[in-house]
């Protein structure tokens, strides 16, 4: 009778980590992207301190998780 509700939970538990998994993998595509998008403005010379601004509001837009 316990066993059944182990293999749910270890069924559970599976879930659950790979559901962090993909988050962990989507907030890193998500964070290059942004970083790729930061460092597009700040080749911006001709823009000056806008390009600036928008690059350091797009870094501010980055996700940081702790998983621990």
């Amino acid at each position: 009778m316990i066993e059944p509700v182990l293999n749910q939970y270890e069924m559970a538990m599976g879930w659950r980590k790979r559901q962090m998994v993909l988050q962990q993998l989507q907030d890193s595509v998500r964070n290059d992207t942004l970083e790729e998008v930061a460092q597009r403005f700040d080749q911006m010379t001709a823009l000056g301190d806008t390009a600036a601004s928008f690059a350091v509001y797009v870094r501010a837009m980055k996700t940081y998780r702790d998983w621990e």
